[in-house]
This record gives structure tokens, sequence and C-alpha cells, in this order.
């Protein structure tokens, strides 16, 4: 199937065309056309499956047939997001498809000046792409209004649980019409999830891609066992025999990503951390890098395992095992994503068995070792 035969716009099929986008994934396949019909939606993905397409593309042609007013633009598609990051992504996201259209989005979250923000709004937006802290502090002070809302998204809702932004998404609902399109997305369904859902889905479409088919098949997944002191040796050789290519590197603690990126600038390997110590801009900085190739690694903490978006990411590393089987699908999901391929390396030192198991139980299969 092709973004055609889904009755894409022209305008919006331009915009995919030169980002060389010709077919859907899975998840797109099935919920473009649920969403372009303005049925509510509720889809269980990884990270990496294409689902911010999935709902920006339907909000793009459903606004593209509305006669706008210059003076009087109410805020019309509101999409939540956890992370800063990951709202950065999709305000992107919406820059690409919606290229060749009139239809004017806006970005907010925490950590920076308001003031740029708050004067964009002031000129009017029909897309809103916001953090709920930055989002419900506009509210307060008047500058956002949610009364024109006709879709409503909330994005990744099991991290919006796990960062404790729940109570403040059931303070935004009131403030949104009764009458809406609400697409709901999230990676896992726990009981406070499948409840929150409920109570704000009508007839839901519900879209499950599974883990095996959006991940572990794109990508190649191999084990090392290696003593803890030895981590650092074995990570300088891997990048080092990796001719060029760009590394995302997962640390479990934010001093942790400090230290190995030390290491790797030591050792000559043009590398940088990025954590929820550094300033909003200071990350947007190491990722700008990143993503441009002036920096060659980006070593993480779970900030980033959601929500980065980086095209041509042929590997992964995961230094330090993360606590959580999901966060490991995350984590590897940065790679190998839409249909791509990529490598997925993981340390593993003997205080870490536990975690490894615990993963290849959810994976159904056993990590390839290398010798």
């Amino acid at each position: 199937m092709t973004f055609e035969e889904l009755n894409i716009i022209p305008s919006i099929l331009k915009a995919l065309k030169e980002k060389k986008y010709s077919t859907p994934t899975p998840i797109q396949e099935i919920a473009i056309p649920v969403a372009i019909n303005q049925q509510d939606l509720l889809g269980c993905a990884q990270t990496g499956t294409g689902k911010t397409a999935a709902f920006a593309i339907p909000i793009i042609q459903q606004l593209s047939k509305v006669i706008f007013q210059e003076k009087h633009r109410p805020i019309r598609a509101l999409i939540l997001t956890p992370t800063r990051e990951l709202a950065i992504q999709i305000n992107d996201c919406f820059s690409h498809y919606a290229k060749y259209t009139n239809i004017k989005h806006s970005l907010v979250f925490g950590g920076v000046n308001q003031n740029p923000q708050v004067e964009k709004l002031k000129k009017g937006t029909d897309v809103l792409i916001a953090t709920p802290g930055r989002l419900l502090d506009l509210i307060t002070q008047g500058f956002v209004k949610l009364d024109a809302v006709e879709c409503f998204v909330l994005d990744e809702a099991d991290k919006m649980l796990s960062m404790g932004f729940i109570h403040d998404i059931k303070r935004l609902l009131p403030k949104l019409p009764q009458k809406k399109q609400t697409l709901f997305f999230s990676a896992t369904m726990p009981p406070e999830i499948i409840a929150l859902s409920k109570s704000i889905l009508h007839n839901p479409v519900k879209i499950e891609i599974s883990p095996e088919s959006s991940v572990v098949d794109t990508i190649d997944q191999y084990v090392y066992y290696v003593e803890k002191d030895e981590k650092k040796i074995l990570l300088t050789s891997l990048v080092k025999n990796a001719k060029g290519d760009s590394i995302l590197v997962f640390s479990r603690t934010k001093h942790g990503a400090d230290r190995i990126a030390r290491i790797l600038c030591r050792a000559g390997i043009g590398s940088e951390a990025i954590h929820s110590n550094k300033s909003q801009t200071a990350r947007q900085r190491t990722l700008s890098n990143f993503k441009s190739g002036k920096t060659r690694v980006m070593i993480a903490t779970d900030i980033a395992a959601r929500g980065l978006d980086i095209n041509k990411l042929p590997l992964v590393i995961n230094y330090d095992l993360p606590d959580m089987p999901e966060t490991y699908v995350h984590r590897i999901g940065r790679t190998g994503r839409a249909g791509k391929t990529g490598t997925a390396l993981t340390f593993c030192s003997q205080d870490e068995m536990k975690q490894l198991l615990t993963i290849q139980k959810m994976l159904g299969f056993t990590i390839p070792v290398v010798t």
C-alpha cells in the first residue's frame, strides 16, 4: 500500500515524497484512514513504529479543509506529550508534513523562557504541541484557550504515568470541549492507562502493533558478557571499529553518562552526554550536534529513550541494562525505525543477569552472545 492509496491530499504527498516516504508503516496504514474519518483511536505501539505521522497527517488533512481567518485562529488540534524532546520532534514532523499548507503550529514546553512561546501564540495557531506543565501554566495565565479544539492527541500515555503527569492530564481534560476526536497512544497498557483511555475515548478503533513486528524484526540484537570495569575498554574498541557511524549509548545514570562521554573524548572520539541535569538549551544543542554528525557519539539516560527520531542511526549500545524490560525496547527502538534496519549491542555484567533474563523473557527469545 502507498500513501496515495490512503487518499492523502496532494500537498501532504508532495512533502512526504521530498522526505522519501512512499510506503506507510503498519500503524500508519491502519490509523490514518481511521483518524481521517474522525473516529477515536486507541493505539498500542512501541516507539519507532511511525505513530507521529499516523496522527499528524490526518490532522493536517482535516485542517486543510478549513478556511482560516488570519486575525482569529483558535487552537483546533492539541498534541500533549510528556517530554520536551518528543514535543520538539513532533513539531519538526509538522513542519515537514504541513510544508505546502497554510496551517500554523506552535510548540510550548517548560525549562525555557515562556515569552517567545507566548508571542507566537498571540499571532494565532491551528495546532499546539505541548508538555503538560507549561500548558497548564499558560492556561492559568490566560494565554491559551482550548475551547475550539476539534482533535486531542495524547501521546506516550504510559510515559505520562511514569513521569507523574496523570494528575495534570486530569486537570486539562475538563478544559477541552466534550465533543472532539481523541487519538490515544501508549506503548504499554497498565491498569491506570486502561482506565484513563476508557474515560476519554468514545467507541475507539483499537490498534496494536506488537514489539515483535515493530522492533525485533528490524533490529539485530547482540549481547556481550563483560565485567563492569571492562565496559569502557569494550565500548572504546567498538566505537573505533564502527567506521565513523553515529552511535547512541545508553547509561543508567546521569553521572555515568558524563563519565562515559569523558572516557570517549579522552580516546579522541567526539562525544556528548544528554540528561535531565543539562539545561534545555544544552540538551537541544547536544541533540542538534548529534543529528548533524558534528558529534559522533551521544550518551543518554532514559530521558532520551523515547521520542528521539534520528535519521540513519545504525547502532545503539546499552552500556548499562535498564531495570524495566520495556525500557530496553524503547532504547533499541532509536535504531531500526519505520522499517529501517539497525543493530543493538548490550553490555551485561554478572550483576545484570537478572535484568537480561527478564528482557529475553519479554522478547520471547535469547539474544545472541558475542564471544
